[in-house]
Formats: structure tokens, sequence, C-alpha cells
């Protein structure tokens, strides 16, 4: 009679690799949440610094290579700006401009298209960006 009243019940073992594996579980769980929150966290500073990136693409960036320019510095010609704290935000807006040397299409063989001329401007601070001018004229 005592021996089936123990088979009813879990043994020591049991219960010891029940809780290793629950906890194994909850560890995983809980480090999948935390890279998901580190990954959200990276995307939404990527998508600010995108957004204040696009301050300096105009054709005025092109005279700046290997300068560190502000927003305020491309954009006072565009916008006439006289907020004070504007001003001051666009200011703190900065970043390192590099300007490659522009391609050609007609130097690089391509003779029977347009003529096109493929300008790059790079943004670089915490995050670098690449943008991309195109002057199309036809044949």
């Amino acid at each position: 009679m005592i021996n089936s009243h123990f088979k009813n019940a879990f043994t020591l073992l049991e219960v010891i690799i029940s809780i290793v594996i629950l906890s194994t579980s909850i560890i995983l769980v809980l480090k999948i949440h935390s890279q998901t929150r580190n990954d959200i966290e990276y995307i939404v500073q990527r998508n600010k610094y995108s957004l204040q990136d696009s301050l300096f693409v105009a054709q005025k960036t092109f005279k700046y290579h290997k300068e560190t320019k502000s927003a305020y510095d491309i954009c006072q010609d565009q916008f006439r700006i006289e907020n004070f704290d504007s001003k001051k935000i666009l200011q703190n807006i900065k970043r390192t401009i590099y300007i490659p040397e522009a391609y050609d299409t007609r130097k690089m063989g391509a003779e029977n298209m347009p003529k096109a001329q493929i300008k790059e401007i790079k943004i670089k601070d915490m995050f670098s960006s690449y943008y991309f001018h195109f002057e199309i004229n036809s044949l």
C-alpha cells in the first residue's frame, strides 16, 4: 500500500528537472525581449538621425568636402528662420560631409545613353547616410 502511494507523486528529480526547464525558458524569453527592445531603440535612433540628415541634402552641400557643418549653415539660405529656438536646434545638429568625385556615364563607357552625372553626398555622424543626386541631359 505504501509503494502505490509514492507512484502517484513526482520524484524530487522530476521536480528539479522541470524547474530547470522552466527557468531556462524564462531566461530565454527575457533575453529575446531585451534584444528586441535594443533593436527598437536602435531603429528609433537611426530614424531620428536619418530625418536630421535630410536637412543636409541640398545643392549647397556639394561645396563642402570634409567639412563639419550645422543644419542651419545648410538651410539658412533656403528658409527664413526667425525663431531663436529653431535656429539653436538647427545649429546643434552637425554632420561631417564628404563629397566624392562625381560619376559621368560617358566616362564609364555608356556612349549610347544620355549624358548623366551622378553626385554622391556622404553624411557622417553616429550613423552614416548616403544620398545621390542625378543630373540627366538629353543626347
